[in-house]
């Protein structure tokens, strides 16, 4: 049976751990060849002994890295930007350094990302870029999530800017919103916060489902977005919050 992804080649960032491994590793099952970026290059070990796959270590704050990289290889089909942070707290807890971290993470590699590879992929005659934002942003308010908000929220302007402007040219660009996911990343912001099962029953208590997502489940949304049978898709932000932002 043909994978959805047959005979394309896809670019992750943040592919070391949580949903940006979990698409990687949904890519290549859906016959992509990929390569998996992360700057910790520790994470994508476990990443290395799986065929067709290829990892690479990539900051993507540095525009030279990014640069370099998206000049040694062949424009992907598909970029998926999953590189991210999280900040915790309103906007009296964010100074200065914290938000321009933030903005530079969350917005600036991502329009870098796509600056490097887009002019590639309009020359090949298309592609599927797929942006990780969040529902919180446009979609909701979070207590505490002030930057991160934010910085998402200008994710979904930003992917449905390049998916106007480029649609002529065989490009999609679609951004995800998920809600509330079982990561490592939480893990640690979980535990951050001192009572580690105290927090996890509070996330887990604002879930209309009563759980968690998977990053198994936004990895699926992420191929479907990534493959041809969501070819007439562009332009939108799909909310994946187990109903967070309806309760």
């Amino acid at each position: 049976m043909t994978g959805r992804l047959e005979g394309k080649t896809a670019v992750v960032t943040a592919a070391g751990q949580g949903m940006g491994r979990a698409a990687a590793l949904a890519f290549v099952r859906e016959g992509a060849r990929v390569w998996a970026t992360d700057m910790d290059p520790q994470n994508l070990e476990t990443l290395g002994g799986h065929d067709g796959i290829t990892t690479r270590r990539l900051d993507v704050l540095s525009p030279a890295q990014i640069n370099e990289f998206s000049g040694q290889i062949e424009a992907p089909d598909v970029l998926f930007n999953c590189a991210g942070f999280v900040h915790n707290g309103a906007i009296l807890d964010c100074d200065e350094e914290a938000f321009d971290f933030s903005v530079n993470l969350n917005i600036r590699a991502m329009y870098r990302m796509i600056r490097a590879f887009l002019p590639g992929m309009i020359e090949r005659g298309g592609g599927s870029i797929v942006n990780m934002a969040s529902v919180a942003s446009t979609v909701i308010a979070a207590p505490n999530r002030f930057i991160y908000g934010t910085t998402k929220a200008a994710v979904i302007g930003l992917t449905k800017s390049v998916a106007l402007d480029y649609v002529g040219k065989g490009i999609r660009a679609n951004a995800i919103c998920p809600g509330t996911i079982e990561s490592p990343s939480l893990q640690d912001r979980m535990r951050a916060l001192g009572d580690y099962d105290q927090a996890r029953a509070s996330f887990v208590a604002r879930q209309p489902m009563g759980r968690l997502g998977t990053p198994e489940e936004v990895a699926e949304l992420v191929v479907y977005l990534a493959s041809d049978e969501s070819a007439f898709m562009t332009g939108n932000a799909i909310v994946i919050d187990g109903g967070w932002a309806n309760a």
